[in-house]
């Protein structure tokens, strides 16, 4: 049988660093790409099975989506696109939220735009997006984080309406994280239910697996989400 092959784009830690591992276990040829080269070799030292490196900096869309292209040939044809990349920065000046919108929002709609019609064209695929809980409601702590996840999902979401009016077999499936252990969360004061990488990631592949178009992580999440998403503003903005 011919195995799968999948790209994480933000592959140097956490979660993508995790489901990068996981994939390469069951059977999968990994790309894996990030801004930092040398955590992508060792990563590529570990895993068991076949993989590719390309270094990426998705603040940079055209560049971005011209090395997602050069890393799609070399592979061949891929299964699974994964967006991981994201930028958050604690307590950011204005010039830190427009790196967050660069990052999270130019450079996410250049490689979700160029996976979608990548897998359009070549019968089918799926393209998973890592956003965030953050993205149901505003935030008066990290106000562009906050909007640039939202930006991502709602991005997502008319990515899979265009799929069904198309009938192009692109599965998208937004992948919704509560807490979990990464560089991102390392000294904030208000986590809770914490999940390990992982834990995360092996929910992540199950929703792969039965093609969900949305990711909880972990599934108590849920949870959260439909009781802040009803939430009014005033007891939110006390939060």
């Amino acid at each position: 049988m011919k195995a799968k092959k999948a790209i994480i784009i933000g592959a140097s830690s956490g979660i993508g660093k995790e489901l990068a591992i996981q994939l390469s276990r069951r059977g999968y040829e990994i790309g894996l790409t990030a801004r930092r080269t040398l955590l992508l070799k060792k990563i590529q030292s570990e895993l068991p099975g076949k993989s590719y490196i390309a270094t990426m900096d998705v603040s940079e869309p055209q560049k971005s989506r011209l090395i997602l292209k050069k890393l799609i040939d070399r592979m061949g044809k891929v299964d699974l696109i994964v967006i991981n990349a994201g930028l958050g920065i604690k307590n950011p000046n204005w010039r830190n939220e427009l790196e967050i919108v660069q990052t999270n929002v130019n450079g996410f709609t250049a490689l979700a735009n160029f996976a979608y019609h990548y897998f359009s064209r070549n019968g089918g695929g799926c393209l998973a997006g890592v956003s965030s809980i953050a993205g149901i409601r505003g935030s008066r702590q990290a106000t562009a984080y906050s909007a640039s996840k939202a930006f991502m999902s709602n991005y997502m979401e008319g990515l899979r309406m265009k799929a069904r009016k198309e009938r192009s077999n692109v599965n998208v499936m937004d992948v919704i994280p509560g807490f979990v252990e990464t560089e991102m969360t390392k000294g904030l004061t208000y986590k809770f239910w914490v999940s390990k990488p992982d834990k995360a990631c092996i929910q992540i592949i199950r929703s792969l697996k039965k093609n969900h178009r949305k990711a909880f992580v972990t599934r108590k999440w849920t949870i959260v989400a439909r009781i802040y998403k009803h939430m009014p503003e005033w007891l939110l903005s006390r939060l």
